[in-house]
């Protein structure tokens, strides 16, 4: 008999001192539907780490403390799960913000009993996600909001979306606006949302509601997305991820030091 859901939600392993999650999309996915948060569980925070994430560790406290703090931490990015792999790890496949959102909304009668809570890139997102939320008879549940630039350096912008947040009663959020941002907002404020699942999942979002086209099959299949995703963007992405390598390369170094 397979474990429950809530019960494989514990089993955890050790991964450039984080505790990663063996649950796959699909759990998440289900568990996040099904559950909602009690005020003594609080915010049960769910972060899909890539490199660029990996890499930020060592020099941003706050996205540390998040990921420390998080429910549910997973392999994202493709270089995690085969490092992993290489170090024996109990990892099942790569979990990705794009894939828990896809199966969140491809089955949108289960967040019936959900307050949704979106933040969002821009109005157009906004629209997409009113569009999504009418046609599957969920507007009532859906609030969204597009933070100003910047919001993450302002506290009273960062006070008055976690006001927001909490005054529709939210239970499922979704964090929209990229990392590390979303991460480190979450985990600061935790103290001043409701219980609710908060789910930092980037772009996933502009890819469920089609507003950003989905990697081919074969790109996802051989592991090619941040290549695809720098095709698509090459002047905010390339030097982005150069650096991203470059630190993930460090940190695996000193991961592999600490464990030999």
């Amino acid at each position: 008999m397979s474990m429950p859901v809530e019960d494989r939600m514990l089993a955890r392993y050790p991964l450039f001192g984080l505790d990663f999650s063996v649950l796959s999309e699909e759990d998440i996915a289900t568990l996040v539907a099904s559950t909602l948060r009690s005020p003594e569980q609080g915010v049960g925070l769910v972060i899909t780490p890539n490199i660029q994430h990996i890499s930020l560790l060592r020099h941003n406290p706050a996205l540390l403390q998040a990921c420390q703090n998080a429910a549910v931490l997973t392999c994202d990015g493709f270089p995690l799960y085969y490092y992993a792999k290489w170090r024996g790890l109990p990892v099942r496949g790569r979990v990705t913000g794009r894939g828990i959102v896809a199966d969140l909304l491809a089955q949108p009668a289960r967040l019936r009993q959900h307050r949704l809570f979106m933040v969002l890139d821009s109005d157009a997102t906004v629209a997409a996600a009113r569009h999504w939320a009418d046609k599957h008879g969920l507007a009532d549940r859906l609030a969204c909001l597009v933070p100003e630039m910047g919001f993450d350096k302002r506290p009273a912008d960062m006070d008055s979306l976690a006001r927001q947040i909490a005054a529709h009663n939210t239970s499922l959020l979704f964090m929209g606006v990229g990392a590390p941002r979303s991460e480190i907002f979450v985990n600061q404020y935790r103290a001043s949302l409701p219980p609710c699942w908060a789910l930092c999942i980037g772009q996933a979002l502009l890819v469920a509601f089609g507003s950003l086209p989905a990697p081919p099959k074969l790109v996802q299949r051989f592991n090619l997305e941040w290549l695809w995703r720098i095709a698509l963007e090459p002047r905010r992405l390339l030097k982005r991820y150069a650096v991203s390598a470059c630190g993930f390369a460090g940190a695996v170094l000193r991961d592999v030091l600490r464990r030999d």
